[in-house]
């Protein structure tokens, strides 16, 4: 939505630019939280694509089954899309079957559904060990399973059952914030006032029902009564069978962020950039995409990728922190740190008002 933004204020209807996608909505990641814990609906959050409306780009809802990059060329389930120019933006998908027993045991909470699911099966549970685990590495939003282990804390608090229940999160990271060890060092202590185990540097690998048990790659057995998984990241198979992945993801030229294909972009968790999968990251992305695209239609020199972004952090009692990062116009990363604060909740509502009126004119 952003690159088509850009493109669109920089050409206006000499743009020409296609934007497919399989759903009918936006949900800011954020979002799913107020949906899991019951602070909003489902159809509060949603954001209609028929409210995006840009001179020179059209919005088509379409899956895509196949891509040429050669071509430069998409086949839907309604039809076929060439371009002088294709940017490859599919996200992640899950392989929940990685994790054996997660689809049958336990409840991932990063999808919009899996969020919604969770949203009727937590004012369930009050009593016995909840796990707060990550299955796989990298994931999308580092700071997300350290937020919904403070959430959960603070639910179970504000229904008198917290008492009776035990949180553990389980993290193959070091440290909850690798980018920012002031963030890190304000989340452990939320953890130890919360009383909320924590178990770094460990996966969880399999949920095992008849021992009640979740196994985690060391083969430490915790028990377990209510598991909300992170489940493994994975490429969508389209973009695995189009040949551009090595390793499971698109490698790019991390300062335009093309492909190896000339003309072929890649922006977004599906690109191999070694920075955090994280939305504010991948604006940056199509900022520098869009660049590239105008210099080589207009002329000029483009602007490089500046490798920028914030990682918003809920602390669950209505506080809220965050680091600003930059890993890519210095010569090394730099990380300005905002103390967690019931004010710092007016910074993420901008965040959100800003591009809730930039994309759909709300």
């Amino acid at each position: 939505m952003e690159l088509a933004t850009l493109l669109s204020e920089a050409m206006g209807e000499e743009a020409d630019v296609t934007l497919i996608d399989k759903g009918d909505s936006f949900v800011f990641g954020y979002s799913k939280f107020d949906v899991m814990f019951g602070g909003a609906t489902l159809e509060a959050v949603r954001l209609p694509y028929r409210s995006f409306a840009r001179p020179g780009v059209r919005l088509v809802q379409e899956t895509i089954t196949a891509i040429d990059p050669e071509a430069r060329r998409v086949t839907t389930d309604q039809g076929v899309h060439s371009a002088d120019f294709l940017v490859i933006a599919l996200g992640t998908d899950f392989d929940i079957a990685a994790t054996p027993g997660l689809a049958e045991h336990g409840h991932e909470f990063y999808s919009v559904p899996g969020a919604n699911r969770l949203r009727e099966v937590l004012p369930g549970f009050s009593k016995g060990p909840a796990i707060v685990g990550i299955c796989g590495f990298p994931y999308k939003c580092p700071p997300a399973p350290s937020e919904c282990a403070l959430t959960l804390h603070h639910y179970l608090t504000e229904r008198g059952v917290r008492d009776q229940c035990e949180i553990t999160l389980v993290s193959p990271l070091s440290s909850p914030m690798p980018a920012s060890a002031d963030l890190s060092r304000a989340l452990m202590e939320a953890f130890e006032a919360a009383g909320i185990r924590v178990l770094l540097s460990r996966t969880v690998m399999a949920l095992e029902a008849d021992r009640g048990t979740a196994v985690l790659d060391d083969g430490t057995e915790l028990p377990c009564a209510l598991f909300l998984g992170v489940p493994k990241h994975q490429a969508p198979e389209v973009v695995i069978d189009s040949g551009l992945t090595e390793g499971g993801w698109i490698p790019i030229d991390l300062s335009s962020m093309e492909t190896s294909v000339p003309n072929v972009y890649a922006i977004g968790d599906v690109a191999k950039t070694g920075l955090p999968k994280a939305g504010s990251f991948a604006e940056s992305q199509a900022r520098a995409v869009a660049s590239s695209i105008l210099a080589k239609t207009r002329g000029g020199v483009p602007s490089p990728n500046t490798g920028t972004g914030s990682c918003l952090v809920e602390f669950g009692d209505g506080r809220l922190g965050w680091a600003d990062l930059d890993f890519l116009t210095g010569p090394s990363l730099k990380s300005v740190y905002h103390a967690p604060s019931f004010e710092g909740r007016t910074h993420k509502e901008e965040f959100g008002t800003v591009r809730t009126a930039r994309w759909f004119g709300r």
